[in-house]
């Protein structure tokens, strides 16, 4: 079947959000333990879309089936050069390239936007998917924090990786009001 990445809409929001759901229940690459309410989650999508920054969806026969965002890394001013992505894909699509799928283009609009860094924060140091995902799109490690969360009945890592765009840290960046992130 052919995949369609494109943005998302409020309509996809429902299947977004059963996605996102069943990794809250399932899996460690959320923290949360109960999925938030559907108006939390279009919330959500709203102040990502408002801040200028991407969130994509991937459709395989008019059906989610998985999605990627970029949000703002920290509220401080001075992460204002830094994004963090989120990629989740539907259950029963994983290990079909969905997950690549999305990030590229995710990377590029953010490359688009003025971001210098992105990072993935990945629940879990045996997410050997998401892992190896990230390295593909050219992702580094750069630190594993251990045991800081508990999920499901066991201590979970988080796996810290980042991919520099725009030059990243080899050039100065533009003056206060030039860059386009929020």
């Amino acid at each position: 079947m052919t995949l369609i990445v494109r943005d998302a809409n409020d309509s996809d929001m429902a299947a977004v959000h059963a996605i996102y759901s069943h990794h809250v229940g399932h899996g460690f690459g959320t923290f949360d333990e109960v999925p938030p309410p559907l108006s939390a989650y279009e919330r959500k999508w709203r102040e990502v879309v408002d801040a200028g920054l991407a969130w994509l969806v991937a459709v395989e026969a008019s059906e989610v089936v998985g999605f990627a965002y970029a949000s703002v890394f920290r509220p401080r001013t001075g992460y204002r050069y830094t994004v963090e992505d989120s990629v989740y894909v539907r259950d029963d699509r994983r290990g079909r390239r969905v997950g690549s799928a999305l990030l590229t283009p995710l990377i590029g609009r953010c490359e688009a936007a003025g971001a210098r860094q992105v990072v993935a924060v990945i629940g879990d140091s045996r997410n050997a998917g998401s892992i190896a995902l990230h390295a593909k799109a050219g992702f580094v490690h750069s630190g594993t924090m251990r045991a800081v969360g508990f999920k499901l009945g066991r201590w979970v890592d988080i796996v810290m990786m980042q991919k520099a765009l725009n030059g990243g840290d080899t050039t100065v960046p533009p003056p206060p009001g030039a860059w386009r992130l929020p």
